[in-house]
């Protein structure tokens, strides 16, 4: 076995044994250096590999950070042309059951790093009001980095596996008009604000109340698009 994969090998296992955990920063490549004894290059490679294999995200100037643990089964959300109105609220029902405990961790839980990348997930979203399609992957991105703040492998990995299929949404309800679309991201904002406040209760309380508004807005959609407005 080389050094790397012996390098790799090393620190995938302190990942799955929770050592270092979702969202957590690696130690620097100088530290990985004096700790296994191995140089520069071989770190760098067993990084790469790493990220190459899903179990971390290196960031330009701020380093690798880890994320969800693989599992030994991947959760699949059904595509969009393959969901009824009924599988879409059976979709929320499911992420309310979670996301309402991963929000209440990721208050208690949170790094300073972790709370700019959910502000930054939520400033895109905001921007993408005429972009449905970024819209999308920036809710997916605030949700995803939810999950990965919450220090629970279980959620960041169910999370990671879902993919933005999990905010999948019927094409009627692609284009929301612009004050549907302020109170949406209003909703977004409440639960970043109860995160960085480390508010868990706050942080529960504004992911169901978000969720709950989802689930309404899609059903007043749907009656609204059968009597043909």
């Amino acid at each position: 076995m080389s050094r790397t994969e012996e390098l790799v090998e090393r620190l995938t296992a302190r990942i799955k044994e929770g050592v270092v955990r979702p969202g957590e920063k690696l130690p620097t490549e100088g530290s990985l250096v004096q700790t296994y004894g191995v140089s520069r290059t071989v770190v760098r490679e067993a990084l790469s590999r790493l990220q190459a294999a899903g179990l971390v995200e290196t960031r330009h100037g701020r380093g690798s950070f880890v994320l969800a643990q693989p599992s030994t089964a991947r959760f699949e959300p059904p595509k969009d042309g393959e969901l009824t109105v009924e599988g879409v609220v059976e979709l929320i029902e499911f992420r309310t059951g979670w996301e309402t405990e991963s929000a209440a961790l990721a208050a208690q839980r949170r790094t300073e790093a972790q709370l700019r990348d959910l502000g930054a997930a939520l400033a895109e979203f905001t921007a993408a009001a005429a972009n449905p399609s970024a819209a999308v992957n920036a809710d997916y991105q605030f949700h995803l980095r939810i999950a990965l703040a919450s220090g629970n492998r279980y959620f960041a990995d169910l999370a990671t596996a879902s993919g933005p299929g999990m905010i999948v949404i019927p094409h009627y309800r692609l284009f929301p008009d612009e004050q549907r679309f302020g109170r949406i991201v209003s909703e977004h904002e409440n639960i970043h604000a109860a995160i960085a406040l480390g508010d868990p209760e706050g942080a529960r309380a504004a992911m169901r109340v978000h969720l709950s508004n989802s689930r309404s807005r899609l059903l007043d959609l749907q009656v609204a698009a059968t009597q043909g407005f």
